[in-house]
């Protein structure tokens, strides 16, 4: 009967973590820190007879690198319903109108609205950086 260590490693799979994250669309996620397996080392103790193993013991196991958890930030920013393109809110849709004119919608902005974008919708048909506002 013969008495020998050994030592062998394994992987220690790291954690995963979410947190909420107002600053991100609901709906997305974002890895903020990536995950690392560790480490640990395992001795035993074998014992054989003959050439062939009888025992094995474990007598120390030892985290040689510990797991890094891996943070997931998940957005939960509800996302606006007005166009960036005005200050005051106009709606996104196919087409805006100002209510009460003649536009024919699918939807409507009661106005004065400011135009700090593009003009997509073509309120401020007179060009003074207004829309809405006859």
């Amino acid at each position: 009967m013969v008495k020998k260590t050994v030592t062998e490693t394994k992987s220690i799979p790291f954690s995963t973590k979410t947190v909420n994250d107002a600053s991100l669309a609901k709906g997305t996620k974002k890895t903020r820190t990536k995950g690392v397996a560790g480490v640990k080392t395992l001795t035993y103790e074998v014992t054989t007879t003959d050439g062939k193993q009888t025992g094995r013991k474990l007598v120390r196991e030892v985290v040689t690198k510990a797991p890094v958890t891996q943070v997931v930030a998940v957005g939960t920013k509800a996302a606006s319903k007005c166009d960036p393109n005005y200050s005051g809110c106009v709606p996104i849709a196919s087409d805006v109108d100002c209510a009460g004119g003649s536009g024919n919608g699918p939807a409507y902005v009661t106005g004065p609205v400011r135009v700090i974008g593009s003009d997509i919708y073509d309120l401020d048909r007179d060009n003074d950086g207004y829309g809405c506002d006859d």
